[in-house]
């Protein structure tokens, strides 16, 4: 791929450092997404900057202005600590013809607002679970049409944030309780789902007109699953410790029938479109028992670790992670957002 001068957007707190070495474990699991990302840019030969993205505009106006970068490489989580600000950042490279990589940002919007999602998803005919949505700040009022259990979360959190076994409910009460939770702990409306009990399914998506399907990857909860629902907590995603001890892991779907693999491919593909989405994203899906697929969740700009599900499923279709990378920057460039229109 040519060589490219690409600015690398990441959150202010998240800066790699250019060595890892003398860092504790905790030090290098905060920043490694980024030191993945800009280590093997750097390696490809490609000329990188990094820019800590806080809460001002300013910076980012001057280094495009002053730099001018072919591309930014957008690796931002929120926006002034605000989760649901992100895709404002990438509306503003919009508004100054700057290309980026990942998402446009009404692919991010709607799927970041987990309800809309839920109703674009109804109005396609795309099986999801039903719902109830609880404003925060607003006064308690009990659901109907739905039936126990409940799975209650966060309606825009990602990355597990709030979730626990106690986010399955059995009973008003509790729906009650784990709703004023959410609403507490997380500062956010709460979404209450019928809880799908099934296998845990992702699958990757890249492109923007053309799409490409990664394998379908299956979060495995291994002897958790004899005690406990099994649900990606934030333990279940995040503690190493505890998927060790529990022998949590993913990897491919096994044991699924190639017609199956093909519908839930399928599936994918028809969520990235209904939710306008562009560059690379996630679909979290249940498969029940009886072989039906429900979609949970679309989400945007998935985490590029190197070694985590999106890469490793991407290195199992046979593109390595420089590959990979190389790919998210050469969507960016050719993705057609409207200022191309008047060039």
């Amino acid at each position: 791929m040519k060589k490219r001068r690409i600015l690398l957007l990441v959150n202010a707190d998240l800066i790699p450092p250019d060595d890892l070495r003398g860092l504790s474990e905790d030090e290098i699991e905060a920043c490694r997404t980024e030191y993945n990302v800009l280590s093997t840019l750097s390696n490809a030969g490609h000329e990188v900057r990094v820019l800590g993205m806080g809460d001002k505009i300013g910076e980012l106006r001057r280094v495009v202005r002053d730099w001018r970068p072919e591309i930014a490489f957008n690796l931002l989580e929120e926006f002034s600590g605000i989760v649901t600000y992100d895709h404002y950042v990438v509306a503003l490279l919009e508004l100054m013809r700057q290309p980026y990589t990942g998402c446009n940002p009404r692919g991010m919007m709607l799927s970041r607002d987990k309800v809309l999602t839920k109703q674009i998803l109804a109005y396609h005919r795309i099986p999801t679970p039903r719902f109830h949505l609880f404003p925060w700040g607003k006064a308690w009022r009990e659901p109907r049409g739905l039936e126990f259990p409940l799975f209650v979360k966060s309606a825009t959190d990602d990355a597990s944030l709030g979730i626990s076994q106690a986010s399955i409910v059995h009973d008003p009460e509790r729906l009650r309780e784990r709703v004023q939770f959410i609403h507490e702990q997380a500062q956010s409306d709460a979404l209450a789902e019928q809880y799908i009990e099934g296998r845990e399914l992702y699958v990757g998506v890249m492109g923007n007109e053309r799409l490409t399907a990664f394998p379908v990857w299956e979060l495995d909860f291994g002897k958790l699953s004899d005690v406990q629902a099994g649900i990606a907590t934030r333990k279940v995603k995040w503690d190493p410790a505890y998927q060790r001890r529990h022998g949590i892991r993913t990897g491919p779907a096994g044991d699924l029938p190639e017609a199956q693999v093909a519908r839930i491919t399928q599936l994918a593909k028809r969520v990235y479109r209904a939710l306008h989405m562009s560059g690379y994203a996630r679909m979290d899906m249940r498969l029940k028992a009886d072989g039906s697929v429900f979609v949970l969740e679309a989400n945007a700009n998935p985490n590029l670790t190197y070694g985590e599900d999106f890469a490793e499923s991407g290195d199992v279709a046979g593109i390595s992670y420089e590959q990979l990378l190389n790919r998210i920057v050469q969507l960016g460039l050719n993705y057609q957002p409207e200022w191309r229109l008047f060039e």
